[in-house]
C-alpha cells in the first residue's frame, strides 16, 4: 500500500525559518538515501531545484550525498534527484518529497510520498487539498509534528 507523510511544521520550530526547513529536508533526505530509497525532490520551480541542489554542497565532506538536478547527469547516476513542476524524475524513484507550494499532488505515481504542512494558512489549505486527494486515491496517511532541532 502506498504511504503519505506529512509532516507538520510548527511556527515556533527552527524548521519555520527558511534555513532551518532546507536543513531538514536534507536531514530527511539523508535518512531515506541511508535506508536505500531512491528520491526524487519536487521544488517549487527551477530556481528553488538549484538554490537546494546548492545546499547539498555545503554540508560537511563526511554528510556529503550524491545528487543531480533533473537533466543534468547520468540517466541513473545518483539515487536522489532534484527536480521542479515543469519536469519529470528522469526515471522510477519510489519515494517523492514534495517543497512545492501548489496543489500539485503524486497520488499513483509514488509509493512513498512525503509533503508538508507549513506554518502561512494559505499553504496550509493547499497541504489539507493534497491530503484529502492522496485519502481518495488510497494512501495510508499518517502526520508528524516536527520535533528535530
Amino acid at each position: 500500500m502506498a504511504n503519505a507523510t506529512f509532516y507538520i511544521v510548527n511556527p515556533d520550530s527552527p524548521q519555520a525559518s527558511a534555513d532551518g526547513f532546507d536543513a531538514y529536508v536534507l536531514f530527511l533526505v539523508r535518512h531515506f538515501a541511508k535506508q536505500g530509497a531512491k528520491v526524487y525532490i519536487n521544488c517549487h520551480d527551477k530556481t528553488h531545484a538549484e538554490q537546494l541542489a546548492e545546499h547539498f554542497w555545503q554540508v560537511e565532506p563526511s554528510e556529503y550525498m550524491a545528487h543531480n538536478l533533473v537533466g543534468e547527469g547520468p540517466r541513473y547516476a545518483t539515487n536522489i534527484e532534484i527536480g521542479h513542476q515543469s519536469v519529470k524524475p528522469s526515471w522510477n524513484r519510489q519515494l517523492v518529497i514534495n517543497l512545492a507550494e501548489n496543489n500539485t499532488t503524486f497520488a499513483n505515481k509514488f509509493a512513498e510520498v512525503v509533503d508538508f504542512v507549513p506554518c502561512e494558512e494559505k499553504a496550509k489549505q493547499l497541504a489539507r487539498e493534497r491530503y484529502k486527494i492522496y485519502r481518495q486515491a488510497g494512501y495510508q496517511l499518517q502526520t508528524i509534528a516536527i520535533e528535530h532541532a
